[in-house]
């Protein structure tokens, strides 16, 4: 069995990578998918497709509908979401993510810091799992591919 695992949450840190070689160096049989990383690409794909748009605000509706189809079709092809809430940056696309997950009924970890209980308990209660560290999310990944 193979799992394709959607990793939802802020694109700013290096938290996919640390899970990606974790899960390789445990030999788990997973394919990683997720949002664009490349901000740059991710904010200007409207208009490398469409054009020069009239304003900001028309530019992030041009790249936002790109954004969300590629979301929304990679999502709905993987197995597990694991969404990201970190304590840096705003998390509204992880919201939206982890949110879209549970309402497609795809299995969802979701990690948040102890800090964010509170703001996230509704959402958590949506998820199969709430942990507080990369590490843990790891650990349940880990789990489902266990035997004895």
């Amino acid at each position: 069995m193979e799992l394709t695992v959607y990793l939802a949450g802020e694109i700013h840190s290096n938290w996919r990578n640390e899970i990606k070689e974790k899960a390789k160096l445990l030999q788990l049989p997973v394919h990683f998918t997720g949002p664009m990383e490349n901000h740059d690409r991710s904010d200007m794909i409207g208009e490398e497709f469409l054009g020069t748009q009239p304003d900001a605000i028309l530019r992030d509706e041009a790249a936002s509908g790109i954004n969300n189809l590629r979301t929304q079709l990679l999502m709905q092809k993987s197995d597990l979401v694991i969404a990201l809430f970190g304590e840096k940056y705003k998390q509204w696309n992880t919201a939206m993510d982890a949110s879209a997950a549970a309402a497609l009924g795809k299995p969802l970890i979701l990690i948040r810091p102890k800090e964010l209980h509170h703001p996230l308990k509704e959402l958590s209660s949506k998820a199969n799992v709430t942990v507080e560290t990369v590490s843990q999310a790891l650990k349940v990944l880990s789990y489902i591919f266990e035997t004895e």
